[in-house]
């Protein structure tokens, strides 16, 4: 029994003491496996991310553009030209006779009417003529009242047979004489009137006085190359201007309808100056330059129109009727023609080709013949950020500089 036991109490110890290492060694191959996977799963982890975590949409920021509604209407149709503006007569005023400049009786600038005195030539030389063929011709009546009273005598002895026919006849021939005398000196009457008229230098036209090119107290001839004064007629106006060859039928078409309008603008910022009718067009082309010569006359009553000053002519040809209309603005071209972003209903961008009238609609705006309707929105400002189907937002338009 004691040898029983001593067997069983040496065993009991051998059992104890190996769980404990068999638990050891199955923690170290726990945390092996533990650590193993950690590192597996950092390696994998750019992987499994997507898996676990939803993905970020990005956020969409709309385009800020400024846009305008297509309008439909009656459009006027102008064509446009460079005009160069022409008093309407320019009259160079020069003397008549020679003799001293008395006086200048108008003023550089000044506007005069037709038959104003504008200058004097010292008249008392032209004065003495008409005097002396005014004495010469009463003169001769006095000799032609003797010469007829002496014809009457003549006829009444011819008839006695008192004296011969011949001296009847020569004595008729005297009174003719007189009376051809006597109108050459109402010729002479009438021409030294007229130098003396002369004198008087006298607006020949209504309009503005240019600089004095000779002073009094100067002697002036009539063969003087330089002359008082320029005269030029501003009320009304011309202008001259040019169009492409390829509008003189439409212009010509409608002329021949009725009478064309034209507006003339400042080069500068686009101001109407005045608004005239066509008068004339040029009776051939240009074939240096491919243009017609056309000519429109202005009231001008406020002189907003000078000689000599360029201004642009828009000549109204014709009016559509339900016409669309764009701010020029919106037109863009580039490699594949002509186009115009327009907005959708879902503030989204179209990049849209379209078709624009070659004439000139009323102002800044731009007739489209196709590609767009009236009431659609177009992108007059922002197009360089936008591409097609790009969300835009509308905002409004800048204000001018003050």
């Amino acid at each position: 029994m004691t040898a029983c036991v001593a067997i069983s109490d040496v065993a009991t110890p051998h059992v104890a003491v190996g769980a404990p290492a068999r638990s050891r060694h199955r923690l170290r191959w726990l945390i092996l496996i533990g650590v193993l996977a950690g590192l597996g799963g950092l390696g994998l982890w750019p992987f499994a991310r997507d898996w676990f975590i939803p993905p970020v949409v990005p956020t969409v920021v709309p385009v800020p553009v400024v846009a305008a509604v297509a309008q439909a209407g009656d459009v006027p149709v102008y064509l446009t030209g460079l005009g160069t503006v022409q008093a309407y007569n320019t009259v160079t005023v020069r003397v008549r006779v020679d003799g001293a400049l008395d006086k200048v009786v108008f003023v550089e600038g000044q506007d005069v009417k037709a038959g104003d005195l504008l200058a004097q030539i010292d008249p008392r030389p032209f004065q003495a003529q008409l005097d002396q063929v005014v004495a010469a011709k009463a003169r001769d009546e006095s000799l032609l009242a003797n010469a007829r009273l002496d014809l009457q005598r003549y006829q009444g002895l011819a008839a006695l047979n008192a004296v011969t026919a011949q001296q009847r006849d020569t004595q008729l021939g005297l009174v003719a004489q007189d009376v051809a005398t006597i109108r050459n000196d109402q010729a002479q009457i009438d021409y030294a009137v007229l130098q003396l008229g002369y004198t008087r230098i006298i607006a020949p036209i209504a309009g503005r006085t240019g600089v004095r090119m000779i002073d009094a107290g100067n002697m002036v001839h009539a063969t003087d190359a330089t002359g008082l004064v320029v005269l030029t007629q501003i009320e009304p106006i011309s202008v001259l201007f040019t169009l492409p060859e390829d509008d003189f039928t439409a212009v010509n078409r409608q002329m021949a309808a009725g009478s064309l309008t034209a507006a003339a603008t400042n080069r500068d910022d686009g101001a109407v100056l005045g608004r005239g009718t066509l008068l004339l067009i040029n009776n051939q082309i240009d074939q240096t330059t491919g243009t017609i010569l056309l000519k429109a006359t202005f009231p001008n009553p406020d002189h907003a129109l000078w000689p000599g000053q360029f201004v642009d002519v828009r000549l109204l040809v014709e009016t559509r009727h339900g016409s669309v209309t764009v701010p020029a603005a919106a037109v863009q071209r580039g490699p594949q023609g002509v186009f115009a972003y327009v907005v959708k209903a879902d503030d989204s961008a179209e990049m849209r080709p379209i078709k624009v009238s070659t004439a000139n609609a009323t102002g800044p705006l731009s007739l489209i013949d196709s590609g767009i309707a009236a009431g659609e929105r177009v992108v007059i400002d922002g197009q360089l950020k936008l591409r097609p189907g790009t969300r835009v937002k509308i905002v409004p338009a800048a204000p001018p500089p003050p």
